[in-house]
């Protein structure tokens, strides 16, 4: 029988932090576990996640560039420091997880003060700036691709390869066929763009499709998220086009979408390649060029370099790009099966379940040395004002 623990998990307020720790705090909570998260406002504020869980929002500084602004970042580590150590006297974690983004750091500062046992968890493939800061000094280090860069290789004996947690519905997907797909059936292409779009994807998949060879242009059907702004343009083309075309500023069922996907044209966040790794869709895929330490790029590498994608950087990525690499992979007898057979076989479904193993062996029992199985996811209280 398991046996009721608590857990800290801390997060950052971005979905990229908050949507893996959610997914491991459900699993914690099916065991029985009591789960309190660390965040910032905007982590509080994203709907539909930690309903159940006790949401605490600490001060986080964050250490930019400009020297001016570490005395402020560095009163605001130290007072959320001091109210994480209030929190683990009240509620008196087995351990304290952070999931990245500057709201970990106060929380893992106030555990490893406390002596309560500390692992953090990375999404991307290069290890992030507060992550950095605290690996030399946590139990365990939680990875969502074999090889991270920026993580040294004197750490090796406590990193656990786990992969980054997807939603139950998109879990369910690993276990459908491939859309079927057949020289006349309809050709359905996803494009997304992270949580926002991406105008990019806007101004240059539309020229792109319409470049395609009329035998396959006319098999297409459409689905694009588009930011705000650019969705009446983008509507007006694939009009011209007569290109079925569903756009939306957001879409709230993308696991039903990428279920009869056949190709998706996206970003290479953490999230998004979890989980087109998980259903098996394969993709080309678009890093964006500004995210930290590119690691969007690297995030790219694994799925690109087994087959199961096609990345251009955004500097080549134009219609022309787009279209040689659509015909490569839609025309090739056989190339979109084979490529998501091979995304498929990237996919970590049950990253949430093996997190939670390794959390429950902190601080319990010694850390097991692998805990991955391969297979085949309240109240607020604002703690900002308060005074350290």
């Amino acid at each position: 029988m398991s046996i009721s623990r608590h857990f800290v998990l801390a997060a950052g307020g971005t979905g990229g932090h908050m949507i893996p720790a959610h997914a491991v705090a459900e699993e914690l909570m099916a065991r029985g576990h009591h789960v309190a998260l660390v965040t910032d406002e905007r982590g509080a504020k994203i709907p539909g996640i930690f309903d159940r869980a006790q949401v605490h929002i600490m001060p986080a500084g964050r250490m930019t560039k400009n020297p001016a602004s570490w005395p402020g970042a560095l009163k605001a580590i130290l007072a959320g420091r001091a109210m994480s150590r209030r929190l683990n006297e009240t509620f008196r974690p087995t351990a304290v997880v952070g999931f990245g983004g500057y709201p970990a750091m106060p929380a893992l500062l106030g555990a490893l003060a406390d002596g309560i046992p500390t692992a953090i968890h990375e999404q991307n493939a290069v290890l992030g700036r507060v992550n950095r800061l605290l690996a030399g000094r946590v139990d365990a280090i939680a990875t969502a691709y074999p090889g991270v860069e920026r993580l040294k290789s004197k750490y090796d004996a406590k990193v656990h390869l786990i992969g980054n947690p997807v939603r139950e519905e998109v879990k369910a997907l690993r276990d459908e066929d491939f859309p079927a797909l057949t020289e006349e059936s309809v050709f359905r292409v996803l494009v997304i763009g992270g949580s926002q779009g991406a105008s990019i994807l806007s101004s240059v998949v539309p020229e792109g499709l319409s470049m395609l060879p009329v035998a396959l242009r006319r098999r297409l059907q459409v689905t694009q998220q588009c930011r705000a702004e650019d969705i009446d343009r983008v509507r007006k083309t694939y009009a011209e086009m007569e290109i079925p075309a569903d756009l939306a500023t957001y879409f709230n069922d993308v696991p039903e979408k990428l279920g009869w996907a056949h190709l998706v044209i996206a970003r290479a966040g953490a999230s998004t390649l979890a989980e087109l790794t998980c259903a098996g869709r394969p993709a080309i895929l678009i890093p964006l060029p500004s995210a930290m330490d590119d690691h969007q790029t690297a995030n790219a590498r694994e799925m690109t370099e087994a087959g199961g994608a096609r990345t251009i950087t955004q500097a080549r990525f134009t219609a022309v790009e787009l279209a040689k690499q659509m015909q490569k992979m839609a025309m090739e007898p056989g190339a979109l099966q084979n490529a998501a057979k091979r995304a498929w076989g990237c996919g970590r479904p049950n990253a949430a379940r093996d997190m939670a193993d390794l959390l429950e062996s902190i601080g319990h029992a010694p850390i097991v040395n692998d805990p991955v199985r391969v297979g085949p996811m309240p109240t607020t209280l604002n703690l900002a004002g308060v005074p350290a």
